[in-house]
């Protein structure tokens, strides 16, 4: 009897734990929602700005891409400012920045103040890219470290599902202002959120505060592995006391390289074409209205949250590599079948649609959350902030590459013609990955680190 007494107060101990880990995770990925839809929400929003400001080709990929700019910038800074503030009063502050600058982009009444606003849009989602997969992965237990993360890439998809639908309602009325500025709402939600959320057990490890990171390492874990990970802290941040320039030792080359590797994969095989210009895509193949066009862009929006949900269960159960292979490998042969459509004489929307969605669902699976997953994972505790701070500043240069050169690529050589460079990247991506990129399925992020060496 007191053996049964003991289990299930265990089991509710357990269950408590896994309530608050799960409960603090779903709030941060607020900031993933966020990110999600103020970078989607131009897919729609452009076709009335566009012809509200008069815009040329440029100026238009000026105002779509500009945000990426401002994420690039966030994403610079942003493990400085993670590691000097500390990871939560951090993503307050980009809080902060999605608000007010989400109510200016609204307001605006010129192509001048409405790329200013969209930039400092692009800064908080810089920071966020990173901080709340950060954030994540450093407060989850290595059981379901990868589900937890991925909820911030399930979050980035809802966003994107949210911002698509808005576009979708105010696209009759034409009120893309209303598109922007539903932004604040989520914004004061994720601020108010964080006032009651602990800090991270690993950085409060990197400034010395063992006993603050024990207290939290008791929320979220059993005692005995807490005091096991309490340990492999002290003894990681006295043996590593590194600063930003051992990242570049020979020690972490690989896992820089899978960093920045997988950075540039994820942006150059063209998934941000699909979500900042499905609209547009759809209306040069034949879609007769901007309303049907956006609709048809929300489907898409719904498909990639279905297969992230399904990321989200099988990430710590096969692993991440396999998924990784298996998505850049599908995502290849649509952007094909999506090239051989575009190029026919004459061609259902419903191909093309299928095409696109099928490729969306293969991202969403695997490339997508993966990223963002493994470089929370890969690199050491006392830089791992600046150090995914690189892998971001890349992603963010590549999508603003891509998006700013799209509509161009296109008038050069073709849709079609753009679609096949993609999928000849994703031959690219997919050697890269069977190369260099491990799998950390089931490791705590110190015995990651550690394998390093």
């Amino acid at each position: 009897m007191a053996d049964l007494i003991a289990n299930k107060k265990d089991s509710a101990s357990t269950m408590s734990r896994r309530g608050f880990t799960v409960l603090t995770s779903i709030t941060v990925a607020i900031g993933g929602l966020l990110f999600g839809y103020d970078t989607a929400v131009i897919s729609g929003a452009i076709l009335f700005v566009r012809e509200q400001f008069h815009l040329s080709s440029v100026q238009t990929e000026l105002a779509v891409s500009i945000v990426l700019a401002g994420a690039f910038a966030g994403a610079a800074v942003g493990g400085y400012l993670g590691d000097l503030l500390g990871r939560r009063p951090a993503l307050a502050l980009t809080a902060v920045t999605y608000g007010v600058f989400a109510f200016v982009t609204g307001a605006a009444h010129g192509l001048l103040p409405f790329v200013v606003a969209r930039f400092f849009v692009g800064t908080a989602v810089g920071v966020s890219s990173m901080l709340t997969p950060l954030y994540i992965a450093e407060i989850a237990p290595a059981d379901i470290r990868g589900a937890l993360v991925t909820l911030n890439q399930l979050a980035i998809t809802t966003g994107v599902v949210v911002a698509f639908y808005v576009d979708y309602l105010l696209a009759a009325s034409g009120n893309w202002r209303w598109m922007f500025m539903s932004a604040v709402g989520p914004s004061i939600i994720l601020l108010v959120g964080l006032l009651f959320l602990p800090e991270t057990p690993r950085w409060m490890a990197t400034r010395g505060r063992f006993h603050e990171a024990w207290r939290i390492l008791q929320r979220v874990e059993a005692p005995e592995e807490a005091e096991r990970n309490l340990a492999e802290l002290r003894r990681i941040t006295e043996i590593d006391r590194l600063k930003f320039r051992d990242l570049f030792a020979r020690r972490f080359r690989k896992p820089l390289l899978v960093g920045i590797g997988l950075a540039v994969f994820q942006q150059v095989t063209g998934v941000n074409t699909i979500i900042y210009y499905a609209p547009t895509i759809f209306q040069i193949a034949g879609f007769q209205s901007a309303s049907s066009a956006i609709f048809t862009t929300v489907l898409i929006g719904v498909v990639a949250w279905i297969a992230t949900t399904v990321s989200l269960f099988l990430l710590d159960r096969i692993g991440r590599r396999p998924l990784l292979l298996a998505s850049i490998a599908a995502m290849g042969l649509s952007l094909i079948l999506l090239a051989v459509l575009l190029r026919a004489p004459q061609v259902s929307h419903l191909a093309i649609a299928i095409a696109v969605i099928a490729y969306i669902a293969s991202f969403a699976i695997g490339l997508g959350p993966v990223f963002w997953l493994l470089i929370s994972e890969i690199y050491p505790t006392t830089i791992r902030a600046q150090a995914m701070s690189v892998a971001t500043v890349t992603i963010w240069a590549g999508d603003f590459l891509v998006t700013m050169t799209f509509l161009t690529l296109a008038e050069t050589i073709g849709m079609g013609g753009s679609f096949l460079v993609y999928a000849a990247l994703c031959a690219a991506a997919l050697v890269f990955c069977l190369r260099f990129v491990p799998e950390t399925k089931s490791r705590t992020l110190e015995e990651i680190e550690a394998s390093w060496r």
